[in-house]
């Protein structure tokens, strides 16, 4: 449905040249809710906005539908992008326009008659949960009413894509629950390929089926959301996933943390379970087997979509052959072992 391939943007020239986008190669079929997420600057919003050439790529092509849109005319451009809608951080909706007419404006635009145009957006109105609030105007509504009458007005047109630029960004967190929630169900009902930008793992945990990871321009990780969320692949999608889980040392162990180990320390582990090693008594076995004490500092398990996570935060205290033997017997185990550095042991 959606291909971006060598993909690069350059705002500039010479030494001042700014690369935005770095040959970036993206496939999303039809019917996927994509996310791509990276820190501030990362260009996510550059990327974005290439789908539907609100930025023109310096390089590549972008494929919408079969259809290579970096190739069309003004007029056959502005047709193929009647049929990708796209919600902002901040709604962009006409003050002056009642919530019926700021859903109605795609089609006023397009020439379509008073009729027609009724017709189309009251059963949009009803779907996004706003059918009582047609006759009122954006300052009377809240932020989540004006995020779902932006939603309203980006399906007017019957798209089959929808863009979505830090949608819920501006938005508290019970409010997105329900703007994500809406999402979903919008694309289940009427099949449209959903490409969202964030930096909020929640939005992706909640909805996407698949997500990137974007960094100086390129993309660094590309994955099915479980796999990014149970095994990210690069330091930038781990330092995403701890700060989510808020799952990192106590600031008085930190603080005693060396890098490297010693004759007389012992590690501190972040480890990951996933799959049936969630449910099975692996740290009573490895005390047990290696002859190690383990002392749990946190823990905590989480549902992404149909998978289980299960995080820990431990110290193995034992000599350095039976720290060694733990450390074997759990990546034996397919658990991904972290070691966040080395704790000198009372001798």
């Amino acid at each position: 449905m959606i291909e971006l391939s060598n993909v690069s943007k350059t705002y500039g020239s010479g030494a001042k040249a700014v690369h935005a986008l770095k040959n970036v190669h993206l496939a999303i079929p039809k019917g996927a809710i994509h996310g791509v997420i990276g820190l501030s600057g990362a260009g996510k919003s550059t990327l974005i906005r290439c789908v539907n050439l609100l930025e023109r790529p310096t390089e590549g092509s972008v494929v919408v539908d079969g259809r290579d849109i970096t190739r069309l005319g003004a007029a056959e451009l502005n047709r193929a992008r009647h049929r990708i809608g796209m919600i902002f951080q901040h709604f962009n909706l006409l003050t002056t326009r009642t919530v019926f007419d700021n859903v109605a404006l795609p089609l006023e635009l397009a020439g379509e008659r008073k009729a027609a145009i009724k017709r189309r957006v009251a059963p949009l109105l009803d779907m996004v949960g706003l059918a009582d609030k047609a006759g009122m105007y954006p300052a009377q509504l809240s932020g989540g009413q004006k995020q779902r009458v932006a939603i309203a007005r980006a399906l007017a047109s019957d798209p089959q894509v929808l863009l979505c630029d830090e949608a819920t960004s501006a938005l508290d967190p019970q409010t997105t629950s329900a703007i994500l929630e809406l999402l979903r169900d919008i694309n289940v009902k009427l099949g449209i390929t959903i490409l969202l930008i964030t930096h909020e793992m929640e939005v992706v945990k909640s909805i996407c089926h698949r997500v990137s990871l974007i960094s100086n321009g390129e993309l660094v990780e590309d994955a099915d959301v479980g796999d990014f969320f149970t095994a990210p692949r690069t330091d930038l999608g781990r330092d995403f996933l701890n700060d989510f889980l808020e799952l990192t040392p106590p600031k008085e162990l930190t603080a005693r943390l060396l890098e490297a180990p010693g004759e007389h320390t012992h590690p501190v582990v972040r480890l990951t379970f996933s799959g049936d090693a969630v449910s099975t008594p692996l740290i009573s076995r490895l005390a047990r087997e290696c002859d190690v004490d383990v002392s749990i500092l946190q823990a905590k398990v989480e549902s992404i979509q149909e998978r289980t996570l299960g995080l820990m935060i431990a110290e193995l205290l034992g000599d350095t052959d039976q720290t060694r033997k733990a450390m074997e017997y759990l990546k034996a185990h397919q658990l991904q072992v972290e070691v966040l550095g080395h704790v000198q042991r009372d001798v």
